[in-house]
């Protein structure tokens, strides 16, 4: 079995220098499978800074992956703005109740504290914890919601896409202030020692058109990246389902990395935004990564490297979303044992070689 020959931040910087590395980078997005890591319940994690650290740097330590990223739901900026969150015993939060219940309140939102609003301070204290314990071999990163998104949580969902057909003004008025919220977290998150990591799945081409995302959610982001760019560092965006209309907006954005979801393609995404952009994805979270044999995993991580390895901006693997809480740990092994088999510098040759004693 191949071992790693690098530190994760090793392989990052000379990946990103173009110098030998011992494998691809591979980051199988691990949320609440860390509460499963250290047998806690995932309701645990939210409003425990110490334990949450706890779980992602024994789930980093246990698999070996590339990046650390500390995160357990979409909703943390939203409810440090006035949004009710539930939090189930075991299972991932979701979103109760908005901030305001109607556009008129709209001033009453004020942007908010990450240092004293909500369970920002503990995912933020979490993240002190991390990088001074492993922040000299992997890196760590902040998961930050995007403006849109965390608009839709202040506002509801269905409320926002109604609204940018009928109200878009007041549509302008509630992504600024939720801008004024990320650019402070992004701010605490840099502060902490660690880097941005942006997840915006109501910007998804699947719920919004280019059109609306252009309008709506581009200026935005763009402005949330140019900050985190004006700190030294990079983003990596994520946003969820069908994003192939939105590639070039999201490269628009400032991105530096696109995390490609497994609705989308990563052929395509190389051939539209590969000279601009690295990719990053995307084997399935669900169908692959959580239903799947160790088997099929070996397979999915193999075909994905086939399509991305010679992007021009560089490919990580990665899952195409965060992973279920109840992934298996033998899946997660697997995708890392694959990426370490295959190795680097790849050709198509390796690859044909390796899927053909992998199909047996």
């Amino acid at each position: 079995m191949a071992i790693d020959q690098m530190t994760p931040i090793e392989r990052m910087t000379a990946y990103n220098q173009g110098k030998p590395v011992d494998r691809l980078p591979c980051v199988p997005i691990v949320g609440n499978t860390s509460a499963r890591v250290i047998g806690v319940k995932v309701s645990e994690l939210p409003g425990n800074g110490k334990l949450l650290a706890q779980a992602q740097i024994a789930a980093y330590r246990r698999f070996g992956y590339d990046i650390i990223r500390i995160f357990t739901d979409l909703y943390g900026q939203a409810e440090a703005m006035g949004a009710v969150v539930r939090y189930p015993e075991d299972e991932t939060a979701y979103l109760d109740k908005p901030a305001i219940s109607e556009i008129s309140q709209i001033d009453r939102l004020k942007p908010a504290d990450p240092y004293r609003d909500g369970h920002l301070p503990n995912h933020l204290e979490a993240m002190k914890i991390a990088v001074g314990e492993v922040g000299k071999e992997v890196m760590v990163t902040g998961a930050l919601t995007g403006p849109f998104t965390n608009a839709s949580f202040l506002v509801g969902t269905e409320t926002l896409t109604r609204l940018v057909g009928k109200n878009p003004e007041a549509v302008h008025r509630l992504c600024r202030i939720s801008l004024e919220t990320c650019l402070n977290y992004a701010k605490a998150i840099i502060d902490s020692g660690c880097t941005p990591s942006l997840t915006d799945p109501m910007s998804s081409a699947t719920i919004i058109s280019p059109q609306k995302f252009k309008e709506f959610s581009l200026p935005y982001l763009k402005e949330l990246i140019d900050y985190i760019h004006s700190r030294g560092k990079t983003v990596t965006l994520h946003i969820c389902g069908k994003t192939a209309k939105i590639w070039e907006l999201m490269a628009e954005a400032g991105a530096d990395c696109i995390s490609i979801d497994n609705a989308a393609s990563l052929t395509e995404a190389k051939a539209k935004v590969g000279d601009r952009l690295r990719l990053m994805g995307n084997v399935k979270p669900s169908e692959i990564m959580l239903q799947g044999t160790p088997a099929e995993v070996r397979l999915a991580v193999l075909s994905g490297i086939r399509e991305a390895y010679d992007n021009p901006k560089g490919y990580i693997v990665a899952s195409g979303c965060s992973l279920p809480t109840e992934t298996p740990f033998a899946n997660i092994h697997t995708m890392l044992e694959a990426v370490r088999e295959i190795g680097y510098p790849i050709t198509p040759e390796k690859l044909t070689l390796l899927e053909t004693r992998w199909s047996k």
